[in-house]
């Protein structure tokens, strides 16, 4: 379990790396993040899904608060939510390396 003031710390360093302000405090059962005069409540669910994020839009319409089953799936709803771009996607793949030929484990006899 995440501990609320973990879940705070957490929520504020990832509004700096997404270059926005807010607010992020913990509530009675919801950590609460306010960005640009809108606030925004996650709290805890049970497996499998894990976070539930309620925003303005979702509230005003008598929606339920969106599921996550993961924290990754809950920041991605919420900078989608807060209007925030994506970043740029990590690519991941080998990478060709240069070939020392000098090396004793490619030298044929």
């Amino acid at each position: 379990m995440v501990a609320p003031a973990d879940q705070v710390t957490l929520l504020r360093d990832a509004l700096r790396l997404w270059g926005t302000h807010g607010h992020v405090a913990a509530g009675e059962g919801h950590v609460a993040i306010t960005h640009n005069g809108q606030t925004y409540r996650i709290t805890r669910g049970p497996a499998p899904t894990r976070w539930f994020l309620q925003t303005p839009e979702r509230e005003a319409a008598g929606r339920p608060p969106r599921p996550a089953p993961s924290i990754t799936a809950l920041l991605s709803a919420l900078r989608a939510a807060l209007g925030l771009p994506r970043g740029t996607p990590a690519r991941i793949g080998a990478a060709l390396l240069p070939v020392d030929h000098n090396s004793e484990s490619i030298r044929q006899s």
